[in-house]
């Protein structure tokens, strides 16, 4: 770590299921720190029991970010070194790290960030569909009406599309994205990394079709191609 009176924050990337996936250097920071601040401990303590990393942990997700965030900023201020993970994959992308990140960068607190696995890079990757540039849109509205919204706007993005839903919203968002955006390629990543990891290539009737019939479960990250060419 360095000497200087203001402490840093990491930002350190962790696997999305296999532990296997994590880097040298994030189990060194891991490990070095004062504290890690995790957006569900229970699964960031399984990280860290089974590469017997005991440094101590404290929770920061969506329900108390506002007034853990403070504490956490004095702390950095005070000296202490603190790293951020997700529950998996990489911290403030679709995750309640960013304001944190946003305090540290107001009160000029170094930020390291330390590269690992992505769930937006994995699926992309894995896709098969072009990716020369690509654009990640999170999770997009629970609610039916707003989501259409949103689907409409997208509908002429020429760019690969990636998306986050989650088990119970995916057939309600695979029919609006039919009946929005018609027919497209698309690639359903369930699990990436973990046992159960499985790839669904298709069409969105297909694709509709199959978790219609199969419940889905797990966390899924959905990779869709620009409009077809006629």
């Amino acid at each position: 770590m360095h000497d200087n009176s203001i402490g840093t924050l990491y930002l350190v990337s962790t696997p999305l299921g296999n532990l296997e996936d994590i880097t040298l250097r994030a189990l060194r920071i891991l490990k070095e720190v004062n504290l890690i601040a995790a957006e569900d401990t229970r699964k960031t303590r399984r990280l860290l029991t089974h590469y017997e990393i005991q440094t101590p942990i404290t929770s920061y997700f969506e329900g108390n970010q506002q007034t853990k965030r403070d504490k956490l900023l004095a702390r950095l201020k005070d000296g202490e070194t603190i790293a951020l993970v997700s529950d998996a994959g990489t911290p403030t992308i679709s995750d309640p790290g960013y304001p944190l990140l946003q305090g540290c960068i107001a009160e000029g607190i170094p930020i390291v960030p330390i590269p690992g696995a992505s769930a937006v890079i994995t699926a992309a990757a894995v896709s098969g569909l072009p990716l020369h540039n690509f654009a990640f849109e999170g999770f997009l509205s629970p609610k039916a009406g707003k989501r259409k919204r949103q689907l409409t706007e997208l509908k002429t993005e020429k760019r690969t599309l990636v998306l986050f839903e989650s088990p119970h919203r995916l057939v309600r968002f695979l029919e609006d994205l039919l009946e929005v955006m018609g027919e497209r390629d698309i690639v359903i990543a369930r699990e990436l990394t973990k046992r159960f990891e499985e790839i669904s290539r298709g069409c969105v009737s297909e694709m509709l079709g199959k978790f219609q019939n199969t419940a889905p479960r797990g966390e899924f990250t959905i990779v869709i191609a620009p409009e077809r060419r006629r």
